[in-house]
């Protein structure tokens, strides 16, 4: 793949779901190729036989990820991603009047590559670990909320008409809660089941806890003081146990979903590194290896890792003022996975317990701190990433006593 200085032709590619513009443009900024494909089979066969004229072509468009890129990438041209943001300043910048057209944004991103396109890393062949293990703990996150709205929408319902379930349960995540509903479906045939019923209940379904059990039994006892009409009973009775029966649906998919993320994460070399940071666990750490990914070239320094992960701030001076805001420019699915391991460690190491306190004790709100806290990881992180080495809280102690660190200064045990 040739590099920017080698590139004699440059394509803007302005892409969309059934169709592509792309414009290419010579060294000059000159016009040489102004045509549409389609996006069949046969609309990027077209776009091989075009592209052939010109063996050295470097292509801009306006994502990172999806069919498009991956095509691109088999047609062996240099790839450079453009943030979105950015497309729209370059399309600005060749037409200050706000005119759009697909094929005026094909043009501008050609002409931007062929002007600042030395500054602009091309997209490189992912590692194909690296690479579905992303996209697989990306839908696991979209799944694990699917499951959520379904749990707000079982118990908006039980709320309606059967609140003993909710007094008998209080994490709605576990199958033998929405089993009791399926079971029990209403007030009156939990009443007609008898205790009996209730405890060969609990018992099979591994719900029984001294420190519940009477409480639950109790509930139960005292469902048919809680009065609702007939129609609503029956209506949202059906209603809750489809949810019910959408949620074990669901599980099941998502337990597939681990299985798989486990087994992948296992045979990444990088996967003992990552399991190593304290608070990670098997669900965080996947995703942490997933997003920041196993190429060491991609992060210079720990600020750009900070950055991409969105715990870095932004900064605005012009003249006399000055104001920092938080980072919205970043890998959103990095910084959520940051959030969630930054609050995880602080009851793993004291250090970072210290640091978040000291920081909500300043004035700083909860996410404000994480973010701070997030922030220091992540320096931890991207050196032990670029040394591969595991996460060491001997050696981190160590390095915090050699360096004078304040948060030593506050507990020094």
């Amino acid at each position: 793949m040739q590099t920017h200085q080698e590139l004699t032709h440059f394509a803007g590619f302005d892409w969309a779901k059934d169709h592509h513009d792309v414009i290419i443009i010579d060294a000059k900024g000159g016009i040489v190729a102004d045509f549409r494909i389609e996006h069949t089979p046969s609309g990027w066969k077209l776009w091989r036989e075009r592209i052939a004229a010109w063996p050295k072509l470097g292509v801009a468009i306006e994502t990172s990820f999806g069919a498009a890129v991956e095509q691109l990438m088999e047609s062996g041209i240099a790839v450079y991603p453009v943030n979105p943001m950015n497309a729209k300043r370059y399309r600005e910048r060749k037409c200050s009047s706000g005119n759009k057209t697909d094929r005026h944004d094909a043009w501008a991103l050609a002409d931007a590559l062929r002007m600042d396109g030395h500054a602009w890393r091309t997209l490189s062949a992912q590692d194909p670990v690296i690479a579905e293990l992303r996209i697989l703990c990306r839908d696991e996150v979209a799944l694990i909320e699917e499951r959520t709205a379904l749990i707000n929408q079982l118990q908006q319902a039980l709320q309606e008409y059967y609140p003993t379930a909710l007094e008998a349960f209080d994490d709605w995540t576990l199958p033998g809660a929405w089993a009791f509903v399926e079971a029990f479906p209403s007030a009156a045939l939990l009443t007609k089941a008898g205790r009996r019923k209730w405890e060969r209940f609990l018992h099979s379904h591994r719900l029984y806890r001294p420190e519940t059990y009477e409480a639950r039994l109790s509930a139960f006892a005292q469902a048919a003081q809680w009065k609702a009409c007939a129609p609503l009973v029956a209506a949202k009775s059906l209603y809750a146990v489809a949810r019910c029966k959408q949620l074990r649906v669901l599980q099941g998919q998502l337990d597939e979903y681990r299985a798989r993320i486990e087994a992948l994460f296992a045979s990444h070399p990088d996967s003992g590194m990552f399991g190593s940071l304290p608070g990670a666990g098997v669900k965080l750490a996947p995703r942490l290896l997933s997003e920041i990914g196993s190429d060491r070239a991609l992060y210079d320094d720990a600020q750009g890792l900070q950055c991409i992960a969105g715990t870095a701030p932004v900064s605005y001076q012009s003249g006399q003022v000055h104001k920092v805001n938080m980072r919205r420019a970043c890998n959103k699915s990095l910084r959520s996975t940051m959030h969630l391991f930054a609050n995880n460690s602080r009851a793993k190491c004291a250090w970072a317990q210290i640091y978040y306190q000291a920081l909500r004790e300043s004035g700083k709100s909860h996410a404000q701190a994480l973010r701070c806290l997030g922030q220091r990881w992540l320096k931890i992180i991207w050196k032990m990433w670029r040394t591969y080495t595991c996460y060491d809280p001997d050696l981190h102690t160590r390095n915090q006593l050699a360096h004078g660190s304040w948060v030593l200064q506050i507990n020094p045990q």
